[in-house]
């Protein structure tokens, strides 16, 4: 069963993230106290409700469950991010997800309760920056300080042949473990040695991104 998704706060990130998780089907309930802010996300959530989302006996009266996903999203304002995190934990929620604007608002949230703390900004920042150093490079998702899995369409010259031929492995260290066809949307898990690289395709591949750069 699908988990229901609370988003407070519907400034531009909010707002967008209301948009994205109805479409792809989630039971979304959006909330801020703004009513215009509201008013544009009414006809793409299941529910808009206009509340102050750092008052706790309104959140109770809202009904957020111990299983529903929480988003917090107020920008910069800390003291409200905080204050709605601290209430989410006392209502026992599981998975409190809280926008932050820097690193030192992500260290307090995560103090008092935030189980996954985001940065937009920072991680924008980071995949613009591996856009310009590894071309490539269409996305990925940090697994650690030198690790990570990136999405990666393929060059010229990988066209044509095996995963065995191009040796990943021992010229650049790196691991495919999975190819997505980008028009049918099919993704080919694990692919044997003798699977052929074709164009239109997309690498999926776990490497440190050092060894990722040197794959042109």
């Amino acid at each position: 069963m699908q988990k229901r998704v609370v988003v407070i706060g519907l400034g531009i990130f909010g707002s967008n993230i209301v948009r994205e998780l109805c479409a792809c089907g989630f039971e979304v309930i959006a909330i801020d106290k703004n009513k215009e802010a509201v008013q544009r996300v009414r006809d793409c959530s299941t529910k808009a409700i206009v509340a102050d989302g750092t008052d706790k006996e309104i959140m109770d009266e809202i009904g957020i469950q111990e299983d529903d996903v929480c988003i917090v999203s107020f920008g910069e304002d800390l003291a409200a991010s905080t204050l709605t995190t601290l209430h989410l934990r006392q209502m026992k929620v599981k998975t409190i997800i809280v926008k932050a604007p820097n690193d030192e608002h992500k260290l307090i949230l995560e103090k008092v309760g935030a189980t996954e703390v985001m940065i937009p900004e920072k991680e924008i920042a980071h995949k613009v920056a591996k856009g310009l150093i590894s071309p490539n490079v269409i996305d990925y998702l940090p697994l650690s300080e030198d690790y990570a899995i990136f999405e990666m369409a393929p060059p010229n010259d990988f066209l044509g042949k095996t995963i065995a031929e191009l040796q990943l492995r021992s010229r650049y260290h790196i691991n495919v473990i999975a190819v997505r066809d980008v028009v049918s949307g099919k993704v080919h898990m694990v692919p044997p040695a003798d699977f052929v690289i074709k164009d239109g395709e997309v690498l999926v591949v776990v490497g440190r991104d050092e060894d990722i750069q040197k794959v042109k």
